[in-house]
């Protein structure tokens, strides 16, 4: 079970964008790393392909960050906060391990 799923809301650790809050947009657990709207964004030079409607010139967009750098923002306490697990009744589910409480 992950941690860190696509839709939660993380704050950046370590980097440039350091304190930063975003959404998650896409989690690859296989490289360890997390896409969030509007963090760290690099630009790509892309030409055009054929006819093809694709977009060319210089594209801004987010590159990917390390789980590492990142911390989930609990809903509860507001806080970035390392992510446990425990039984919610009968289902196992993420759990603040500042405020005790169950994320999902």
């Amino acid at each position: 079970m992950n941690k860190i799923r696509k839709g939660d809301t993380v704050q950046v650790l370590a980097g440039n964008d350091r304190g930063k809050k975003g959404e998650v947009h896409s989690v690859s657990p296989k490289n360890a790393t997390v896409v969030v709207a509007g963090i760290n964004l690099i630009k790509k030079h892309q030409k055009r392909t054929g006819n093809v409607r694709t977009q060319s010139g210089i594209i801004e967009r987010e590159g990917p960050i390390r789980l590492a750098n990142v911390a989930l923002v609990c809903k509860n306490c507001g806080k970035p906060t390392r992510v446990g697990f425990g039984a919610d009744g009968d289902r196992k589910a993420r759990k603040c391990k500042k405020c005790g409480q169950f994320i999902d």
